[in-house]
């Protein structure tokens, strides 16, 4: 019963755009599954299932092995806490509030960006060591387009 119910939930968030665990347990119920809103809460946890920003709202995903996704928090810690972007040849510097280097970093891990070789974080600095100047320019372009969406 079990694997039947998370086979459908996954077929139910691959099909439509659910926003909310009630939406979910309606869709559950139409498909003949009676479920509580704890056992709906263990599936999505199991399922590695998350919410992602579409456009203007929030729907939830599930999200596949090989394509990181960085969750709305992690975004939010990121937008207010770097102050400045710059890099020198193919070493990225990010200016972060007195403090924050550390939370930004685990963004930037998070990503799981093959450009990055490698990042060193201290208390309000973050090198990061790009594969080349070119990507150093196009990855500080993503970042900043995260910051101002």
């Amino acid at each position: 019963m079990k694997t039947e119910r998370q086979s459908k939930i996954i077929d139910i968030i691959n099909k439509n755009d659910i926003e909310t665990q009630e939406e979910l347990a309606k869709k559950l119920l139409d498909s003949g599954f009676s479920v509580t809103q704890a056992t709906i809460s263990r599936d999505i946890r199991e399922l590695k299932i998350t919410k992602i920003t579409d456009g203007k709202k929030q729907k939830y995903a599930v999200l596949s092995e090989d394509v990181p996704v960085v969750s709305e928090k992690l975004i939010e810690i990121f937008k207010s806490a770097v102050i400045h972007i710059d890099c020198s040849k193919n070493i990225v510097v990010i200016k972060t509030i007195d403090g924050m280097a550390m939370g930004v970093a685990a963004v930037l891990d998070s990503m799981e960006n093959s450009e990055i070789l490698g990042s060193i974080a201290g208390d309000n600095t973050i090198f990061c060591v790009i594969r080349s100047e070119k990507n150093a320019v196009n990855f500080i372009k993503q970042l900043k387009s995260v910051i101002y969406e």
